[in-house]
């Protein structure tokens, strides 16, 4: 029998009355206070490494949208985009190096297929395979390993939710190019100049790599002038606006279990920390490149990092430092200088 004050009624009592008071503080605070909770991401002495993948996943898009926008049906479960952000102890930089999707790697012996079950002998792969083999584990695991930094935080993002992310922005994202741009797979079609894009087009936009000829290294070219103008958008627009914050960070971090995810507290919490970084803080590169492999069986065309190069590039974001200026003397052997270790300035990037 329990009696009016016993301290097993007691302690309930109190357990309620608190969960009563919670719920009553959070009602009371309200979708904008949220968005301004402390958050929880790490801070380490040589700054903060978070991992953005873009996964080739239609879940969630309609017919009309695929065919509209020229996406087909057809899935390569792999990481089509891959950004190692670098945000800097002082949040005063951020650096953003691109990882092409057909960089050669080697996945070690042992790991497991998330696909079969089964081990796997250790083997050459595209790195972008790493998610279909292992998930975002693995991937997290495989960018470690040809980086030596660590990666703290993983986003991970699909179709659906960066078309949704795009038309959180009222007017859209705006792109601008020198040259017409027209690329018969993914439909896009742009005039010289300056255009806001939103969901479908974005999409088609950061997709495209055959409205150029620069292959891969357009559209990594173009995925980063995106980035620098949605930054551009963000700062001046969500930044002051604690529930577009939210709905913003909600839409693009999604509902996904990753490896290490930020969280969407933890994603307004990083834009509270960069609220003050204007364009002249950003750099965007891509990992040096010293030219195509040889054809691999079972693996294809693959690109060769210049590994000595890379590593100076990845020892000064372990160092925290800027990202090293580029050699005097081309490191590639692409034609064209695709490829080429070029570090851009994100105000260099923006769209008039």
């Amino acid at each position: 029998m329990n009696f009016p004050h016993s301290p097993r009624r007691t302690r309930h009592r109190l357990r309620r009355r608190r969960t009563l008071l919670l719920s009553t503080a959070l009602a009371a605070l309200g979708t904008g206070a949220l968005a301004w909770a402390p958050a929880e991401l790490p801070a380490p002495k040589k700054g903060l490494n978070l991992l953005v993948v873009g996964i080739d996943s239609r879940e969630g898009v309609t017919a009309a949208e695929k065919k509209k926008y020229r996406l087909g049906s057809r899935e390569c479960s792999c990481t089509d985009v891959m950004m190692l952000v670098h945000v800097s102890e002082k949040n005063d930089r951020v650096s953003v190096v691109s990882l092409p999707r057909d960089s050669l790697t080697e996945f070690h012996e042992g790991h497991v297929d998330r696909r079969t079950g089964e081990k796997h002998k250790a083997h050459p792969a595209k790195i972008n395979s790493a998610w279909a083999e292992g998930g975002s584990s693995f991937t997290v695991e495989t960018v470690e390993a040809m980086t030596g930094l660590p990666v703290h935080r993983y986003l991970e993002i699909d179709f659906r939710r960066f078309m949704d992310t795009v038309d959180v922005f009222d007017k859209g994202v705006p792109v601008c190019t020198k040259v017409p741009l027209k690329d018969s797979v993914t439909g896009l079609d742009l005039k010289a100049g300056s255009k806001s894009v939103k969901g479908g087009e974005a999409l088609q936009y950061v997709r495209s790599r055959r409205a150029d000829g620069k292959m891969d290294f357009g559209r990594i070219q173009k995925q980063q002038l995106f980035l620098a103008n949605l930054h551009r958008n963000l700062r001046d627009g969500l930044l002051k606006s604690p529930t577009g914050l939210r709905a913003f960070a909600s839409t693009l971090r999604g509902t996904d279990k990753g490896e290490r995810a930020i969280s969407v507290t933890e994603l307004v919490g990083l834009a509270g920390r960069l609220k003050k970084l204007g364009p002249a803080g950003t750099q965007f590169a891509t990992v040096p490149i010293a030219g195509f492999n040889a054809n691999i069986a079972g693996v294809g065309s693959t690109l060769a990092w210049d590994k000595k190069y890379a590593a100076e590039v990845f020892a000064a974001l372990r160092a925290d430092k800027p990202l090293p200026k580029p050699h005097p003397k081309p490191s590639s052997e692409i034609p064209q200088g695709l490829g080429e270790y070029r570090p851009t300035g994100g105000g260099r990037l923006l769209c008039a």
